[in-house]
């Protein structure tokens, strides 16, 4: 290790929430020193960071240096410290007392956000609470004016260039006066802190700068603007960061001044830096809270990238940091991947920070079995009690199955347990947890297959670890394939408490060859503080197409930044040579948001580089294709100064001599058996030791597992590096029940290629619907066409798929051969409504049939009497646009262009003399039809890609096996739910069964009947919907693939495990629809209405018969306008019903949809339109013991002349309430002319509206629940 300054310590800490982390380089000393302390001992110190430099220093001067006094400075070279301070004030909502200050008319602009509801099976809405406590709306506004309306809007409002190089008007400009008051109303409550955010102060930034000035006149202590933070177009994600800015940097600031007032010089003689979110290094006057939450982690990422790539591997690097309740996953090729959104703890954060994935698993997760299958988390043991194995009680987790398997040897963990904290880890208490759950999963085996061998411990204990290990690798595909890198041309760079655990495994399974392990894998987030280098940024909106005549501003405002950010840097004493310099444009295809900021790859030559180029470089790599003729926009210019700091340099380990030193042997389980293992301690161990698995190596108190067929080789800067060997691991079957702990294993694996394929889809895809609304679904079928694994995209696709496929099927027959794909929309064949176009491709092994993939999504344009395709007054399908049964979209491996062409551009049947137009759109659609056979492509692949390891008669069985799997689930549902509601149902006479009546209105009157009834022996139910009204001449059908997906999301709801979507939900069910009926129209009949309107109106029925909450808005509030030149498409959310434990949810989208809604800033940005309002409708949740969620307001006041159609429910017929609970609001639509009449519309309108009108929805509230 490089030696220190003469005479002085340098720090590297890492303040996590459990324990702290400090690594230090102490003069005279060959090695750095390593301490682990608690972050939170009172009894022992007041703060662990300055307990940790306080011990070194004693050791280091030789003196000792009481708790009481104050830190020597004058033997401290630097300190660089992480910390989850602002990580934990934000999990566990202890920030600082904050207000929201926002343009009048959008109170409710964070707490709506875009609509969506984090978990769609959530029937209690779950959504992270709001950070700010109160809210005042400002008397302001500026209204950003499109370059087409320059020349025709009132010049008696100026324009005013904006930042970004747009026109806006100053409308309305601050009222102070009104302002005051307001601000001073805050105090009196004890809120000295602010976010503001404002409309468009991206680029107009003088109304919050102006805020900012009067609350620091009136004693403020705190202001954050959202146009300092992240000067960039979208209002929520903006408002969102100034939030979580306002809401952690007081309680960054109270931790830092208190950290440094613990030193004598204060920081007058020492170098404190702190780890921002982008991995680089900021002193404490820059350090604030919205960059502060990945301090830890980044870290990390420092810590392996710096240390292995180019050193160890010329492979890029996959990150895998595993903890106790999480683990981090990240990756790193080269240069730091960076994102400018990310959402933590519930809160969106828009600023530059390391692209770092957590998912919930880790050393405490629990584990469990249910329903036949082994679960692993996302619920944790925690520190306290912990798992088994800790002696306080608790539950089993995922280190006690790592100490029955000897991954962790007690003898080299800490005696830290028991009531006098000195004893080992109980593996005595773990092994009993571990035989009572055994005889549970042998009971349930031999119930299934009497012949079943019993599992015994170690096989339990193993599965459970195999079943964690899948886990975590989801989240590690997503981010390299997502991307368009293939994971197994990766390393693994393991680091963390128990990552080395489970490292040969993760890799194997990833189809990696290598693994790296850095010596100071333990505390690599604090090591790689020493790493890092000091980092400022500066970013400017510039709205500009990429063009010869834009590079003269592009260049100005890039010179501009780097001034500031080489000013910035000089301030803190870098001197010119140190200092480095990159500068990047923010980029995006017209007509998409999706940009991607591209680096300048040619230092210092300005006129040399062109970044488009680039984009579309990028562009392709990530999305798989690239947009002809379509112009490419700069929306940001932002540039990075980094200050070169004196950084840790490795130490080189002399060769190895002789044979390494055995410590031990110790017992290990592999899937094999036990093996007599080695123990190696890292230290002992030179440069060139090789070590055959299976082999043991403790590097401190963390314990790396090397498998059988692994070796690891101890590099020359003291790392291991394990080399794995490519294993034949083709499974066969073994019995005739599934093995509980592969189901565990396929469940993941099935549902991480759905998963794929809709981020392959939302990748290639160029319409808003699909890659930015993520209006699609995508989902892998079995040989039958029974659905598999869906992933959870949008509600009313769930399910409904398969009766598509089958369709298909049944149609095809013995024509469908290698190389096709199908595509269909129609409602006869399985559809929904005819803008839900689904691609389905077969998949052949040796000219077999062996399964399907399948994608459905929304194309916002496929003809119709309307543009948009949502006519709210359709009565007959061929109106609503081109209506497809049955067609080869690819034949024999050739798209059939011309064929599909033909059908979206002439929508009319044969037996209608009419023309109807067709799309609109038509290359969008070629293009998004593409994307779905990608789509499709990516799933065939990876699951030939399974079958390569497992072979194709186990893939089969497990198609089946977890279909099975979630039929159990349902079955013992039903069975629960039948006792539950037994004692408020009619019994019939024909055993345990009970028989509920349930019916509501649609607001024409036609009815909607339910007769369920469930046998709660067989755990059996029978959806009867024989009374529903027939046909309607209108277009609120619904085809019965419409009733299967709502009858199957209730049913998933109200399972509440993380069960498996599949066709095995549906196997105890019974669905009974009319022939004729509205739920099973004719193939004439007019649909677009019924996916978006009545599935809502049946989720509401059934989930009421189930006793299970009070009716949601049970719309979905359709709103389309446009003209020749453009089209809109837009669901509003409403209120969600109350439940027997919860209130219902304000503003959110309920049941059947979970599409987002787009940005105010982005709405008016690219639409002729001001949005005058957006927010909650005050108490339209109806009344009750718990009350229903509110419905919203939408004002949209049109700047030209355009024709709105509005389709919707619920205005006739309010949302129910249960058990005594109050009704919610109907919902209601209005114009308001320019004569100021206001005009009642309806339910269902189309209306030609002129420049000035403004158009007013209220959407629906949610049921309350309970008498009060």
């Amino acid at each position: 290790m490089g030696s220190a300054s003469e005479g002085k310590v340098r720090f590297c800490i890492d303040r996590g929430g459990t324990f702290t982390d400090v690594y230090a380089e102490i003069p005279g000393q060959p090695e750095g020193r390593v301490l682990k302390l608690l972050s939170v001992d009172p009894s022992n110190y007041d703060d662990a960071p300055i307990e940790g430099i306080r011990r070194f220093l004693e050791e280091f001067k030789g003196e000792k240096i009481p708790r009481t006094s104050k830190i020597p400075t004058d033997r401290i070279e630097w300190i660089r410290m992480g910390t989850t301070v602002a990580t934990n004030a934000l999990l566990e909502r202890k920030g600082e007392r904050i207000a929201l200050c926002v343009t009048r008319g959008f109170r409710d602009l964070l707490q709506v956000g875009n609509q969506a509801r984090p978990n769609i099976f959530d029937l209690t809405v779950s959504k992270p609470s709001n950070l700010y406590e109160e809210v005042i709306e400002v008397e302001e506004r500026v209204e950003l004016v499109r370059n087409e309306e320059v020349d025709i809007l009132d010049s008696s409002v100026p324009l005013i260039k904006g930042v970004s190089g747009e026109f806006v008007r100053v409308v309305k400009p601050l009222d102070e006066d009104s302002l005051k008051p307001l601000l001073k109303g805050l105090l009196e409550k004890g809120i000295s802190c602010l976010a503001v955010v404002l409309m468009h102060s991206y680029t107009y930034p003088q109304h919050e700068i102006a805020v900012d000035r009067l609350a620091e006149s009136l004693g403020f202590r705190h202001v954050s603007l959202s146009s300092a933070l992240t000067p960039m177009v979208r209002a929520v994600p903006r408002g969102l960061t100034a939030s979580v800015d306002a809401y952690l940097t007081p309680v960054i600031k109270e931790y830092l001044s208190g950290f440094i007032s613990k030193f004598d010089e204060g920081l007058g003689k020492v170098n404190v830096l702190f780890m921002q979110s982008d991995g680089g290094l900021a002193p404490e006057s820059r350090f604030s809270g919205h960059k502060a939450v990945l301090s830890g982690p980044a870290g990390g990422v420092v810590g392996y990238s710096q240390t292995l790539f180019n050193l160890e591997t010329e492979k890029p690097l996959i990150g895998f940091d595993m903890g106790g309740t999480s683990t981090d996953v990240s990756r790193y090729a080269g240069s730091y991947e960076q994102v400018l959104e990310t959402q933590i703890a519930g809160a969106i954060i828009q600023a530059p920070q390391l692209d770092i994935n957590t998912v919930a698993a880790g050393g405490g997760s629990k584990l469990k079995f249910q329903f036949g299958a082994f679960r692993v988390g996302p619920e944790s043991v925690g520190a306290h009690p912990g798992p088994v194995c800790y002696r306080k009680g608790g539950e089993l987790a995922v280190t006690d199955a790592n100490l029955i398997l000897g991954f962790v040897i007690p003898d080299y963990f800490p005696s830290i347990f028991g009531p006098n904290e000195d004893q080992p880890l109980d593996i005595k208490a773990t092994r009993e947890e571990f035989e009572n759950l055994a005889r549970e999963i042998n009971s349930y085996r031999k119930s299934q297959d009497p012949s079943a061998k019993g599992m015994t411990v170690e096989d339990i204990a193993l599965g459970f670890v195999n079943v964690a290990n899948e886990t975590m690798c989801r989240p590690i595909r997503q981010l390299t394939e997502m991307k368009g890198h293939e994971t197994r041309n990766h390393a693994l760079a393991c680091f963390g408490g128990a990552g080395p655990q489970h490292a040969c495994a993760i890799a194997r399974s990833l189809g990696m060859k290598e693994v790296l392990i850095h010596r100071f894998c333990g505390i690599l987030s604090a090591y790689g503080m020493g790493l890092a280098d000091v980092v400022e940024e500066a970013q400017e909106p510039y709205s500009s197409v990429y063009a010869p005549e834009s590079f003269l501003e592009t260049s100005r405002r890039e010179t501009m930044l780097l001034k500031q950010v080489k000013h910035k840097l000089q301030e803190q004493g870098f001197r010119e040579e140190n200092i480095t310099t990159e500068t990047y444009l923010n980029l995006r295809y017209e007509g998409t948001d999706t940009a991607i900021m591209v680096k300048r790859q040619i230092a210092g030559d300005k006129s040399g580089f062109d970044y488009a180029a680039e984009f579309v470089k990028l562009f392709q790599q990530e999305y798989g294709f690239k947009l002809q003729d379509r112009n490419i926009l700069i929306c940001d210019v932002r540039v990075r100064g980094i200050g070169v700091t004196n950084i840790l340099k490795p130490r080189a380990l002399e060769p190895a001599s002789g044979t390494p030193a055995v410590e031990g042997h110790y017992k290990v389980y592999f899937g094999n058996g036990w093996h007599d293992t080695p123990l190696f301690k890292l230290e002992n161990l030179g440069y060139g030791h090789v070590l055959p698995g299976p082999s043991i190596i403790m590097n401190g108190n963390s314990t790396v597992i090397v498998e059988p067929n692994c070796r690891a080789i101890i590099s020359k800067y003291g790392n291991i590096k394990i080399e794995l060997e490519s294993i034949l691991n083709t499974r066969s079957l073994a019995e005739k029940v599934a093995d509980v702990v592969q189901l565990s294993i396929f469940n993941h694996r099935f549902m991480g290629i759905a998963e794929q394929m809709g981020r392959t889809l939302q990748r290639t895809s160029i319409s808003t619907n699909i890659k930015e609304r993520l209006d699609f679904s995508c989902a892998l079928f079995g040989p039958d066409g029974g659905l598999v694994a869906n992933a959870p995209h949008v509600p009313v696709h769930l399910g409904a798929m398969s009766s598509t496929v089958r369709w298909q099927l049944n149609y095809w027959g013995d024509n469908l051969n290698e190389g096709d794909v199908l595509v269909s929309n129609h409602p006869c064949a399985g559809g929904s409504h005819l803008p839900d176009i689904t691609v389905v491709t077969p998949v052949f092994d040796k000219g077999r049939l062996v399964f399907f993939v399948a994608s459905r999504g929304h194309h916002a344009e496929i003809g119709g009497i309307t543009p948009g395709s949502m006519p709210p007054f359709s009565k007959f399908i061929w109106e609503e646009g081109a209506a497809i049964k049955a067609f080869k979209l690819v034949e024999k491996g050739i798209f059939q262009e011309e064929g599909i062409v033909k059908l979206l551009q002439f929508p009319c049947s044969d037996e209608v003399a009419c023309k109807v137009p067709g799309s609109r759109r038509l290359q969008d659609n070629l293009s998004d039809l593409r994307a779905q056979v990608a789509a499709n492509q990516r799933g065939i692949f990876l699951i030939k890609e399974l079958i390569e390891q497992y072979g194709l008669e186990t893939v089969q069985a497990y198609m089946t096996y977890v279909q099975l799997n979630a039929e159990e689930a349902v079955r013992e549902m039903l069975k629960s739910v039948a006792m539950r509601v037994s004692s408020q149902a009619t019994k019939l006479g024909d055993g345990n069964s009970v028989t509920i009546d349930e019916e509501d209105y649609m607001d024409d009157g036609s009815i909607i009947h339910l007769k369920l009834k469930i046998d709660s022996d067989k755990g059996e139910a029978n959806f009867d919907f024989s009374g529903t009204s027939p046909e309607v001449y209108g277009n609120w059908n619904a085809p019965e693939a419409v009733t299967a997906a709502a009858v199957i999301y209730c049913l998933r709801c109200l399972v509440d495990v993380d069960i498996p979507l599949n066709q095995g939900c549906l196997a105890p069910v019974k669905i009974h629809i009319p022939a004729g009926s509205f739920l099973s129209p004719s193939d004439k009949a007019a649909v677009v209405g019924g996916n978006v309107l009545t599935s809502q109106r049946i989720t509401d029925v059934v989930l009421t018969a189930f006793q299970a909450c009070a009716c949601s808005q049970g719309c979905m509030n359709n709103l389309t306008f446009g003209d020749d030149t453009f089209g809109y498409y837009e669901t509003i959310g409403g209120g969600s019903g109350a439940g027997p434990t919860w209130d219902g949810t304000s503003g959110v989208q309920c049941h059947m949809t979970n599409t987002r809604m787009t940005d105010p800033e982005i709405f008016e940005q690219r639409y002729p339109v001001l949005l005058h309002k957006f927010g909650l409708r005050e108490k339209s949740g109806g009344a009750g013991l718990h009350r229903g969620g509110d419905g919203l307001v939408r004002e949209i006041e049109f700047r030209r002349p355009v024709v709105v159609s509005i389709l919707s429910e619920r205005r006739v017929h309010a949302p129910r309430g249960l058990k005594g609970g109050k009704d919610g609001s109907r919902g209601a639509n209005y114009l308001i002319t320019n004569d100021k009449r206001i005009v009642y519309l309806g339910g269902k309108n189309t209306v030609e509206v002129q420049a000035g009108e403004i158009l007013q929805i209220l959407t629906p509230g949610g049921g309350g629940w309970g008498s009060l």
